[in-house]
């Protein structure tokens, strides 16, 4: 297995693990975060949310060196994008935790839920859109995976973000059915993307369009 091969491996375990990792925090903690006391279900919760949160920089890490090939900016771009990202999952990990500690009945409850859904708003709804516009990017112009897997997460971010506005302005929660659909194409981004490393990796002529550009020599991704 060559070097790249085994980054974008790596990269697709990291993917699939954000599945494994999300959602069921997310049901662990809705009975906690509705004013019942579950604080052990929480408290698994909270494990996976900070699990959550490593797999989201493992998977920019692992990208990083494909990616650069590309485009340096953008790969930069994403690593950065994606460590916001996991930051604002430990924020809403560490005020979940708070709510553990105090229950959902103390008089500082409602502020740490407050906190942990806006952290969880800035984090995976908004800036999984801009992964997804930067990588999306780099897939694409890189031919790294089959065209249709980046064309879906960059059609789906633009509609991820306007959503994220639409609950920053009141328009909508983060719950509600608009919300649930617009984040289902940047779940299959995700998703199809994690597969494809994993089963496939990433394609030889990746770095083609660079030499168009007068960039670099393109430099082949697998052997």
């Amino acid at each position: 297995m060559t070097p790249t091969r085994r980054l974008a491996l790596w990269a697709g375990i990291l993917y699939l693990g954000t599945f494994v990792t999300s959602f069921p925090a997310l049901a662990l903690k809705t009975p906690l975060l509705a004013g019942e006391a579950e604080p052990q279900l929480a408290a698994w919760s909270a494990v996976l949310e900070i699990t959550l949160a490593f797999t989201c920089v493992g998977t920019a890490v692992a990208l990083f060196p494909i990616a650069r090939r590309v485009s340096e900016p953008l790969a930069l771009g994403f690593v950065a994008s994606r460590t916001v990202e996991a930051g604002m999952i430990l924020v809403g990990a560490l005020a979940l935790m708070a709510l553990i500690d105090l229950g959902p009945d103390a008089v500082g409850a409602p502020v740490l839920e407050e906190l942990h859904e806006a952290a969880f708003l800035l984090g995976p709804a908004f800036m999984s859109s801009i992964n997804a516009l930067l990588l999306g990017s780099v897939m694409l112009r890189g031919r790294l995976v089959p065209r249709i897997i980046p064309i879906i997460g960059l059609v789906g971010a633009p509609l991820l973000l306007l959503s994220s506005y639409g609950v920053v302005l009141g328009a909508w929660t983060q719950v509600s059915p608009i919300g649930a659909v617009a984040a289902l194409p940047i779940a299959a981004w995700e998703l199809s993307l994690g597969l494809w490393l994993v089963v496939k990796g990433v394609r030889q002529q990746g770095a083609a369009p660079a030499e168009q550009t007068g960039a670099k020599p393109p430099v082949a991704i697998v052997d």
